[in-house]
């Protein structure tokens, strides 16, 4: 069987796969950029620690988020309501829907995430991390907010979420 470079199968071994601190509290395990896939999806596994924050507020203009709740518990913004995810549960997120999420209080989580189609995120997670480390600032990632389809909105709804905590 031959393989074209549109559907050429992507293998990603545990123990090659690059990971990123992106904060005090989680890690980016990075498993299949938008270019390895032929831009069918980008994919990645989030480990949120007890504590973590997650990610912010936002929305995507291009692709769906797909989230599946490998362990643990999560509580996800979707528009204006909190949702929790226990391990095993899918959610789709569409272009355009405000989201967030963060392990549930107390509580850690992993989750496999995918975009689709994909878009070239790498980059965006490896800015997180140098700004974590303090060797690239947060306006860095204001910045890039169209080149990464990252888009960051206050939330009171989200805000209200993590001041519970």
């Amino acid at each position: 069987m031959s393989f074209s470079a549109a559907n050429q199968p992507v293998l990603v071994r545990a123990g090659e796969a690059e990971t990123l601190q992106d904060g005090a509290l989680s890690l980016i395990t990075l498993l299949a950029d938008s270019p390895a896939t032929a831009g069918a999806l980008t994919a990645n596994k989030a480990t949120l620690r007890k504590g973590s924050p997650g990610a912010p507020a936002h929305f995507h203009t291009r692709a769906t988020e797909v989230f599946l709740v490998l362990s643990g518990s999560m509580r996800i913004l979707l528009g204006d309501k909190v949702v929790t995810l226990g391990q095993g549960d899918f959610l789709t997120v569409p272009p355009r829907v405000p989201h967030a999420f963060a392990p549930a209080p107390g509580g850690e989580a992993e989750m496999l995430v995918v975009f689709t189609p994909g878009m070239v995120r790498f980059d965006y997670y490896r800015l997180l991390e140098r700004v974590h480390r303090g060797e690239a600032t947060v306006q860095e990632i204001k910045d890039s907010s169209e080149q990464f389809d990252n888009h960051y909105f206050e939330s009171p709804v989200w805000q209200r979420e993590l001041a519970d905590r």
